[in-house]
């Protein structure tokens, strides 16, 4: 399974979103460090709306987030760009 997969999976799960992108943006990074060529996995942003992050602060949504997806992280996930919002809040995508 891809990386992207597994993030969508775990983000469906735990957030019970109502709209959810995940973008694989590893290739616009290529050559930002000497081992990132682009092709890999190792970019990605998250769009995400969920009734789950009512009430939340930006920074409370960034680290469930975050938290949730430690273990991808840890495992070689160089960078990971958030773009929480609740169900009622506008979004810009």
């Amino acid at each position: 399974m891809s990386l992207r997969q597994t993030i969508e999976d775990k983000l469906s799960a735990a957030f019970q979103p109502e709209r959810l992108q995940v973008i694989d943006e590893s290739h616009l990074h290529a050559g930002h460090q000497p081992d990132m060529t682009g092709t890999g996995e190792t970019h990605m942003r998250v769009r995400i709306v969920s009734p789950a992050f009512k009430g939340m602060a930006r920074l409370a949504r960034h680290r469930a987030i975050t938290e949730l997806l430690q273990p991808e992280l840890d495992a070689g996930l160089h960078a990971l760009a958030l773009e929480p919002a609740a169900t009622d809040e506008p979004v810009r995508w």
